[in-house]
């Protein structure tokens, strides 16, 4: 990580556990917020304005974090705003790195090698972990978020006109609800499986595997009705966080993280539903299998001989 904006050791996926051994997830840093132009006032400025080509997307395929943004950025037509570059999908003692595996990019915007350089650039003195995503002002040469959660509703609505306004993530009456499934769904699955991978006791571990399997039982029993989305008809942004969860459990949460109780395949009515997502425009381009597999499996504290399993089959998914 870096301290005092200097590296200072290598990269290790363990950020904090709690008194039990549990996993403890580090708080997103920059928390800054792009809004439409056409909101402000006249005279009135803002530090973030959507304009086209002023914003860069910094992700890693491997990362579900990171693909929700890029599903949002898909879904609300931003992809000639909007501009993107891919790390490789392997861990390296420095974390996110900038090269020519297949499917990822160099970093021709700023020149980095390490993503950590980025936050450096942002903040000479920033101290904590270099995640991804990033939201990159060209600009003003800064981060404007790293948090997942706040740049998917940017996208959603910070761009305004700029935007394809069809799809709307976040709806004004359906926000109660949103907010209520994230509050669930985050700590007990779309960390939970996280908190279960790394866990450092038994206990910790336990106690992890029952929220991931619990939650994942309510939720299909949830989309047993038949509804297509979490919500019934309407597609939002919690259908985006669940999935990015749903997609990645069978090739690498089931295996090196031991969330092993079931697949998700064995689950009729998510399944269906995972699929349905990834049958939405756009959605499908987002996920990279090969990325997904060598970017879990390279993490040395699970995987120290870093052998990458051939399975699982999902062709079944058109991947």
């Amino acid at each position: 990580m870096l301290v005092n904006g200097q590296w200072t050791a290598e990269w290790h996926p363990v950020q904090a556990t709690d008194e039990n051994g549990g996993f403890v997830r580090q708080i997103s840093s920059f928390r800054d917020w792009v809004v439409p132009a056409e909101s402000l006032a006249p005279g009135e400025t803002a530090q973030f304005v959507a304009e086209p080509g002023r914003y860069h997307l910094y992700v890693a395929l491997i990362c579900p974090w990171a693909s929700r943004t890029l599903i949002a950025r898909k879904l609300k037509g931003l992809e000639e705003v909007i501009s993107v570059s891919v790390v490789e999908p392997k861990l390296l003692d420095q974390g996110w790195h900038f090269g020519d595996y297949p499917g990822s990019d160099k970093d021709d915007l700023n020149g980095a090698k390490w993503m950590h350089q980025l936050y450096t650039r942002a903040d000479p003195s920033f101290t904590g972990r270099a995640t991804v995503p990033i939201l990159w002002d060209k600009h003003l040469n800064t981060i404007v978020s790293n948090e997942s959660a706040d740049i998917v509703r940017m996208l959603n609505s910070g761009f305004g006109q700029l935007a394809n306004n069809d799809f709307d993530l976040y709806p004004e009456p359906l926000r109660g609800e949103i907010d209520q499934l994230n509050a669930d769904i985050y700590p007990k699955l779309n960390n939970g499986v996280y908190r279960t991978g790394f866990a450092t006791t038994q206990q910790a571990y336990e106690e992890a595997f029952q929220d991931v399997f619990s939650m994942l039982s309510s939720l299909e029993q949830r989309m047993s009705d038949g509804r297509p989305y979490l919500l019934g008809d309407t597609l939002t942004e919690a259908d985006i966080r669940l999935f990015v969860t749903l997609i990645r459990f069978d090739p690498a949460y089931n295996g090196i993280f031991k969330c092993n109780l079931h697949q998700l395949r064995e689950y009729r009515f998510l399944d269906s539903y995972m699929k349905r997502i990834l049958d939405l425009p756009g959605v499908r381009a987002t996920v990279n299998l090969d990325h997904i597999k060598q970017g879990y499996y390279s993490i040395k504290a699970l995987n120290p001989n870093g052998i990458v399993p051939v399975g699982p089959d999902m062709s079944a998914y058109g991947l």
